[in-house]
């Protein structure tokens, strides 16, 4: 059997893909592992965790793929450095020695950490998304569209997939980036860049496009083929450790939130020129796209491509008969690419597709853990619990749901990528209009604007939604059905008013975001059974197959990955229950925690 690892490190959700005979067997980011969010740094636990899974040691390890060369983004950091000189010289003083000490030398670390010494491969970034987003998708010919912040120099690429081959036609570079633009408004705004470029994309809907016409004049020179340049006197990102600059700060009114402070109108209104602006030129790539290749079938990749919002308003546009995405387009999504890649158009061999199945598998790619593992780990801490029959579950989680219950559902292998898609995930009833409050307030610890998305028969989707299409990895946002939407939501339409999300919008008010819109992830029997189930029997029981589907985990913490963790997540939050496994746990028949760390480092297991 030929295994190739991919490893993807050291920008953002480094993360490891273990391919086997064609096949992605593993795949998961180092961020699940070590417990902190969007770990950049070398993925040897994910490494450690993808060999010990598949029962492989390093010498099994037939090739080893990186997502970049990091020698040419090494020289792309020296050149923009020369190029801005003698401006930034304490971020080229900080950034150096990271390089020259590390990141350029990933051979040598590989070598070492692995004790590999086989073939390693060093594919271009951008080539690595278009490698994540057209091999596994059923397509035998597409189109492809990339764009994130950066990669080597590219910044975005369109290009085609057929058969075992990708080919990049044409790229922006560097500094012009889609990605780097919405990353310098989600500066401004005051969240994390690289982190919460979702926060932007929900406070959106809260706005107005004030600033639209101001961004385009001023800030970005936008061709009607969809490329375009930033005016760079705006921007510090190149050399600075801030992504804006003064002139930013003037251009917009003033200098950015600070973390944590109120959001106002003015932030709201930002939030949905930037979006506004995105969509304008994602489209107009996508129309481009189209215009080039002819082709039917679109692939995206990158990290642009988890805006939801703009997925879906490329669907609106019928370009393409089909468009698959990615479920990990950004940078974690690289090391399954380059494993890919090395698979099909290193080594040339054969790849067969059907145009309706994809090979993603759901991307339920991680660990899992048997009933065995976790009742170990349950007794050996003394938790309270009851043990459910296979056919008893589906009907005891849908009552749970029904009376307004939070349940932490933790079932079978973990999800790779930034969504939780019925494996690892807090479930609520889309019914209930105080459900967003309470899972926002009590449960995530977030902000109170945050929508939430749905999860549903795909067989259902058309009654509630208006889109005629699977969204298996919650990787597009429709509009609720006019039917659905309550009288309510129908005269209300102040925009400026924040407390909107409290509106009743329709009948599954919970997931029903202010502008009449929802996040889908769409279920099917063949890909998640019991999660099927669960559903169905809500569906049939009380009236509507849909529920609240968001990740387990709370406000700045990686989705859980173990029973230990998810077990500390249920109790330190506001989560009722919690169904791992066969085994549910009622809150109300546990020892409540304190906040002692040390107590927390006594629960053992898994």
């Amino acid at each position: 059997m030929a295994h190739i690892l991919g490893i993807s490190a050291f920008y953002h959700d480094s993360s490891v893909t273990l391919v086997t005979d064609g096949h992605i067997v593993f795949a998961a980011q180092e961020e699940r592992f070590t417990r902190k969010k969007h770990d950049s740094s070398f993925p040897v636990n994910a490494i450690r965790h993808c060999l010990e899974n598949c029962k492989l040691k390093a010498e099994d390890i037939g090739y080893i793929a990186f997502y970049e060369k990091p020698f040419i983004k090494f020289g792309r950091l020296i050149k923009t450095y020369l190029a801005y000189t003698p401006r930034g010289i304490k971020s080229f003083i900080k950034a150096i020695p990271v390089w020259t000490n590390e990141k350029i030398w990933i051979k040598d670390i590989i070598q070492r950490q692995l004790d590999f010494n086989g073939k390693i491969i060093f594919p271009e970034h951008h080539l690595s998304h278009a490698a994540s987003a057209f091999f596994p998708s059923p397509f035998r010919e597409a189109a492809f569209l990339t764009i994130d912040g950066a990669g080597e120099w590219a910044t975005a690429t369109i290009g085609i997939g057929k058969d075992n081959k990708v080919q990049i036609l044409e790229d922006m570079s560097f500094p012009h980036s889609l990605g780097l633009l919405y990353s310098a408004f989600t500066y401004y705004l005051g969240f994390k860049v690289n982190s919460d470029e979702y926060k932007v994309m929900g406070l959106a809907s809260y706005g107005k496009p004030k600033y639209k016409e101001l961004i385009l004049s001023e800030v970005v020179d936008l061709k009607k083929d969809g490329s375009f340049k930033l005016n760079m006197k705006y921007f510090n990102y190149c050399t600075g450790l801030t992504m804006t600059n003064r002139n930013f700060d003037k251009l917009f009114g003033g200098p950015p939130r600070k973390p944590e402070t109120d959001l106002g109108q003015r932030h709201a209104d930002l939030a949905r020129s930037v979006q506004d602006v995105t969509e304008d030129i994602i489209l107009r790539m996508a129309q481009y796209v189209y215009d080039t290749t002819k082709q039917k079938n679109l692939c995206m990749a990158g990290g642009v491509a988890l805006n939801c919002v703009a997925n879906g308003k490329i669907l609106l546009k019928r370009l393409f008969d089909n468009i698959w995405i990615q479920p990990a387009a950004s940078d974690a999504g690289g090391s399954l690419g380059a494993a890919l890649l090395t698979w099909y158009q290193y080594l040339d061999n054969r790849r067969d597709v059907d145009g309706k199945n994809d090979f993603q598998q759901w991307s339920y790619l991680g660990p899992s853990f048997d009933n065995g593992d976790i009742k170990k780990c349950l007794d050996d801490n003394r938790v309270r619990y009851t043990f459910l029959k296979d056919e008893e579950i589906p009907d005891k989680v849908a009552d749970l749901i029904a009376e307004h219950n939070v349940i932490g559902w933790f079932q079978g292998r973990m999800e790779f990528g930034p969504r939780a898609l019925g494996n690892r995930s807090i479930l609520g009833d889309a019914r209930y209009d105080g459900m967003q409050d309470l899972l926002n307030s009590k449960v995530k610890f977030r902000e109170d604007f945050r929508p939430f998305a749905a999860s549903l028969l795909q067989n259902r989707v058309s009654d509630y939604f208006d889109i005629d299409r699977e969204s298996p990895y919650m990787l597009l946002v429709a509009r609720v059905k006019d039917e659905t939407r309550s009288q309510a939501a129908g005269e209300e339409c102040d925009l400026s008013d924040f407390n909107r999300h409290k509106v009743v919008h329709s009948k599954i008010p919970a997931v029903t975001h202010v502008d009449h819109t929802t996040r889908l992830h769409t279920v099917t029997e063949d890909g998640n059974p019991l999660y099927y189930r669960v559903i169905s029997r809500f569906g049939e029981k009380y009236g509507h197959p849909v529920i609240v589907n968001t990740s387990f985990n709370i406000r700045g913490e990686p989705i859980v990955c173990t029973p230990r963790e998810a077990y500390l997540c249920f109790m330190r939050s506001g989560i009722d229950y919690l169904v791992i496994g066969n085994f549910l746990i009622a809150k109300k028949d546990q020892v409540l925690l304190d906040d002692n760390p040390a107590w927390l480092e006594k629960f053992q297991g898994y």
